[in-house]
């Protein structure tokens, strides 16, 4: 999956000089000034929000966005901003990054989104995860790609099975939750690399 050495933590890959994600419908680019408010809107919707602890305020939303701008310009990757191809409207995010926490299978990279909700329901988050992954195995050439999310989230558990993802059944507490907290339990979804291949073979 990545370089490690004694001396450290893993050293993952570079895609250096970072370029955007096209699909259908959607690009995959850097983040933007311009990105500030429509970001920080989808933050402080609490529906959006239903399976994190709490909305973001504002300042919590432009440190997300610029730690990911930083961590593209440095690497060529990261959570992406989202947005129409037709119009360069603002989606949300989708991309890959790698957890600062400990966790029962780190270290690891993940595939996460988060969209407004009025670009719900129009299969999105799916067109857009499964051009992150040929990315991810592609052009990092990761060995693995795993997601997680609370078990009652099965809005994003049904995009990580349409994307090919498949329940690890290695269910966890999350260390950020509090014990009895509705949303501690998490599960994980694993793709190798391998998997992936196969799958994309047999679509054609």
């Amino acid at each position: 999956m990545a370089e490690s050495t004694s001396a450290g933590p893993p050293r993952w890959p570079s895609a250096l000089p970072a370029a955007a994600i096209e699909t259908p419908r959607l690009v995959l680019r850097q983040w933007q000034d311009a990105d500030r408010e429509p970001f920080a809107a989808l933050n402080a919707d609490p529906e959006v929000m239903r399976h994190f602890p709490a909305p973001l305020v504002r300042e919590a939303s432009d440190r997300s966005l610029d730690h990911w701008r930083r961590e593209i310009a440095e690497r060529g990757w990261s959570n992406w901003a989202l947005a129409l191809r037709d119009g360069g409207a603002f989606v949300g995010f989708v991309g890959l990054t790698v957890p600062w926490r400990t966790l029962p299978f780190t270290p690891c990279v993940e595939i996460g989104w988060r969209l407004a909700r009025e670009h719900w329901h129009r299969g999105y988050a799916t067109e857009a995860a499964g051009a992150v992954l040929a990315f991810g195995f592609e052009r990092l050439e990761l060995d693995e790609i795993v997601s997680f999310t609370a078990l009652v989230n099965r809005r994003s558990r049904a995009v990580m099975e349409r994307i090919g993802m498949t329940d690890a059944n290695e269910d966890f507490d999350h260390p950020a939750l509090p014990n009895g907290h509705a949303l501690q339990r998490h599960c994980l979804y694993r793709l190798p690399r391998s998997r992936w291949r196969l799958q994309r073979g047999a679509a054609g």
